[in-house]
């Protein structure tokens, strides 16, 4: 559908070891940058903000990238925006006044209240209380693999497989590789 011009889609990866990723401005940031790469209407509206600062020369605040991504999204005539939030569960969630879990899920739940007709969101996550206390009143459809079985299955194929073809492990006693096995497939907790 992208490919063909029907949808547009932006996609964001959580990750806590990469600085810009693990926080709403890294997210906002890398959206409109996506977008703009597949509208130059899109991309009219950053080259505004652009300006706005000094060429670039000043970085907008969090809440300018905000007011410039529903910009973007309020575009009228405009086709289906998928976007994605993958491992949300990866934005620190630390004990401050404003995490950069909470500031993404505030942002989140901010676009999902403004009711853009054209904005389709998915988050993926582990189900981390905080989250599902915000994410879930939200949810038009809701999808959780936490306990399926088939999933710590797989996990536990997976697991079995590496112990069993590492040159290193296939050398190890058989209890050995079974304690890793269990230890391994017990704390993943479906991860």
């Amino acid at each position: 559908m992208q490919k063909s011009g029907l949808a547009l889609l932006a996609m964001f990866y959580c990750d806590f070891r990469e600085e810009q990723k693990k926080g709403v401005r890294g997210l906002l940031s890398s959206v409109l940058v996506q977008l703009c790469h597949q509208s130059n209407t899109y991309c009219d509206i950053l080259s505004k903000l652009y300006s706005e600062h000094k060429d670039g020369s000043e970085n907008p605040s969090d809440g300018r990238l905000v007011r410039c991504l529903k910009d973007v999204l309020k575009v009228p005539r405009q086709v289906p925006i998928f976007l994605i939030v993958d491992a949300l569960d990866e934005c620190p969630n630390t004990s401050s006044l404003s995490s950069p879990r909470e500031e993404v899920l505030t942002l989140l739940e901010d676009l999902i209240d403004s009711q853009l007709p054209n904005l389709r969101i998915c988050v993926t996550s582990r189900p981390e209380t905080d989250i599902k206390l915000i994410l879930e009143p939200l949810t038009f459809h809701s999808v959780s693999l936490h306990d399926e079985y088939g999933q710590m299955e797989d996990l536990e194929n997976y697991i079995k497989s590496v112990v069993n073809t590492n040159r290193n492990m296939r050398r190890w006693r058989s209890e050995h590789k079974q304690l890793v096995i269990d230890v391994l497939t017990e704390r993943a907790d479906c991860m």
